[in-house]
């Protein structure tokens, strides 16, 4: 898993086999498909892992400001989202590969609903930690989902360094903050 998790910081995801997966662990393809029947077994197997460091970091973060007799904010916690996302290239591509492919073998497509589940469970449960009441759970899933589309979509923005691209990034889930997706809007809007 560790060495799937470097060759998809190196490339894309698409480039990547079990082959190339074994040569960087030192093993034959053999031994992998021992505890692994295929790439995506795999893959969701490292993605649940990682999943522990996401809730780590929102961890930290909030006992950080806790420590400062802070709450963390709805700010905090997007640019937690986005800068995980940008750092981390291989949970990206994990993350994106599952939730845009279609055809996934049925064990791992129950796992990877799981970790789908677990993980909105815990954002909202972090959301709720800012104010959002836990009737508000479609504006977690919207937030969500429009930070990764964001990452998505300005990830490799022609023409800007990764720290522009971050900015940018940070300003428009500021915008999704404070336009689309305001706690008071969605309440008006009967959500």
């Amino acid at each position: 898993m560790k060495a799937a998790m470097t060759l998809f910081e190196k490339k894309t995801f698409h480039e990547i086999g079990m082959r190339d997966i074994a040569k960087e662990a030192g093993v034959s393809a053999a031994t992998i498909y021992r505890y692994f029947s295929g790439r995506d077994d795999l893959i969701i197997e490292a993605l649940i892992q990682d999943i522990n460091n996401i809730e780590n970091l929102l961890s930290e973060r909030q006992k950080e400001l806790l420590a400062r007799n802070k709450r963390m904010s709805l700010e905090d916690i997007s640019f937690q989202v986005v800068d995980y996302l940008m750092d981390n290239e291989a949970t990206f591509q994990m993350m994106c590969h599952f939730m845009i492919r279609a055809g996934i073998n049925a064990r791992v497509k129950k796992k990877f609903d799981a970790v789908q589940v677990h993980f909105m469970k815990m954002f909202d449960e972090v959301m709720q930690k800012v104010g959002v009441s836990e009737h508000d759970i479609f504006f977690a899933q919207a937030f969500f989902a429009s930070l990764t589309g964001v990452v998505m979509t300005f990830r490799n923005y022609p023409n800007r360094t990764k720290e522009d691209k971050r900015k940018h990034m940070h300003t428009l889930a500021l915008l999704i903050i404070q336009d689309g997706f305001s706690i008071e809007t969605l309440k008006t809007k009967g959500a």
